[in-house]
């Protein structure tokens, strides 16, 4: 028998279940770059579209692995040395966490947990598993590559659009009774026209340029791995060669690449001042890929006209991080890959990764982060280990 430690967010603070907005969603079946969406072989222990990424929602799997004769232990404690998490991590075999609530699997952690064999991330982005320390144990590291991109793509459109626009204040004089146009729009552009770059074009940035052709942006991307002459002509692409070229050329910046120790605080004073006065950021990706005071200090002076994200450190943040009352942000908590429909995939594909695991048969090798004691699959197009 196996302990199998989840980590998930807390439940609605309303009630569980919530009362739907919709009775189905869309029935995903592949991912514009031909790989499937999740297949698993056994039945799903959830309605698609339902709350299951809460701790009451338990991605489904109770039924499926107390049918194996395995244990579940779903919380959503997951920080201190007194935690759920911390108290069962020295006994569990795999543990599950979500880029939205992580459960950080450090190197003190990882070497407590002598029995562990499996970290999987329910989504997208095993930054909070010490990849290093993981391959040094040959521990298994896996996620579910592909099943949330889209999700997060649009909300990179629906950001860029209301900070471009002076959506949300315009939207709160409203709430609050008031008719103030002007003010409304003293901040407010078009998009049209504007230069939009994203750093990283992988699954997520690629579909979020994709998703802006429409507007009539000009595009620009910057990417270890030059898109194809076909892609690039489709969608009137200007590659740059490195990061420091695109900041300088565009309006509106996109932040997509992986979070590792050379990319940490990327974006310092020094790289913010290079930027076009009035520029805005979208970061959804991770939040150390920038200096959390230096955004603070360009919101404040002007050079950066706005900045919208959905990815904090530590998550969740505290209830004074600075982020929270910035001028001109767009901040929500992470929930850009965690929609009702992104859920059903990622939910699926962690059932999909059990049974491989405890079947003895392979995991896709797009889901595999590090295996062997090595990275692997997706990791090793887009982790390093130093």
């Amino acid at each position: 028998m196996a302990k199998i430690l989840c980590v998930l967010y807390p439940d609605p603070e309303t009630s569980y279940p919530p009362r739907y907005a919709r009775d189905d969603i869309p029935v995903i079946s592949g991912y514009a770059n031909g790989q499937t969406a999740p297949t698993p072989k056994g039945e799903l222990g959830f309605k698609p579209g339902d709350l299951i990424g809460c701790v009451s929602g338990e991605l489904g799997l109770r039924s499926y692995l107390e049918g194996l004769g395995h244990e579940l232990i779903v919380t959503s404690d997951k920080d201190g040395p007194d935690s759920e998490f911390e108290k069962h991590l020295p006994d569990a075999e795999v543990v599950i966490s979500q880029p939205f609530w992580p459960a950080y699997l450090t190197p003190e952690r990882i070497a407590k947990a002598k029995k562990l064999k499996l970290a999987l991330t329910a989504g997208i982005g095993s930054d909070h598993v010490d990849l290093e320390a993981a391959a040094r144990n040959h521990i298994t590291v896996a996620e579910v590559t592909g099943s949330n991109s889209i999700s997060v793509a649009e909300h990179v459109v629906m950001m860029v659009l209301s900070l471009v626009r002076n959506y949300l204040p315009s939207h709160e004089i409203a709430v609050k009774g008031g008719w103030n146009i002007a003010d409304c729009v003293a901040r407010s552009y078009d998009v049209e026209g504007m230069h939009f770059g994203t750093i990283a074009a992988g699954r997520i940035g690629l579909a979020v340029l994709r998703r802006l052709k429409p507007f009539g942006l000009h595009l620009h991307y910057t990417d270890p791995h030059r898109l194809s002459p076909e892609v690039e002509k489709e969608l009137g692409l200007t590659f740059h060669e490195d990061a420091e070229s695109l900041i300088k050329a565009v309006d509106i910046i996109n932040l997509q690449m992986p979070l590792y120790p050379s990319t940490e605080h990327f974006f310092d004073d020094k790289k913010l001042s290079q930027l076009k006065r009035g520029a805005y950021m979208i970061n959804t990706a991770r939040g150390k890929l920038v200096d959390r005071d230096a955004i603070v200090r360009a919101l404040e002076s002007g050079q950066l006209a706005g900045y919208a994200g959905d990815v904090w450190f530590p998550q969740p943040a505290p209830a004074d991080h600075p982020w929270r009352t910035m001028p001109n942000n767009g901040m929500t908590p992470h929930i850009s890959g965690t929609s009702l429909s992104a859920q059903t995939r990622y939910a699926a594909g962690t059932l999909e990764i059990l049974e491989n695991y405890f079947e003895g048969t392979p995991i896709r090798d797009e889901y595999l982060i590090v295996d062997s004691g090595v990275l692997a699959g997706t990791g090793a197009k887009s982790y390093k280990l130093t």
